[in-house]
């Protein structure tokens, strides 16, 4: 059961965590690690055929680029 949906769920949470954290620890890298986790759930979307997952990780992945980019701005004005 662990690869039912071949370990995108169990990779997409993992990583989902670990962006948290980097994130809460104030790391850039959170939002590139985030949006492999978001990457992963749009994977576990498609496979499970649940668009609102898809639409919604879709959707975060953009959040994320748009404060990665939000990031790189702030600190070129510093």
């Amino acid at each position: 059961m662990i690869l039912l949906y071949f370990g995108l769920d169990c990779a997409g949470m993992c990583l989902t965590f670990a962006a948290i954290y980097l994130l809460g620890s104030k790391s850039r890298l959170g939002f590139s690690v985030m949006m492999s986790g978001n990457t992963c759930w749009v994977g576990v979307g498609f496979l499970t055929g649940s668009i609102a997952m898809v639409l919604a990780n879709v959707a975060f992945f953009a959040m994320n680029v748009r404060g990665w980019l939000e990031w790189s701005q702030e600190n070129a004005s510093q």
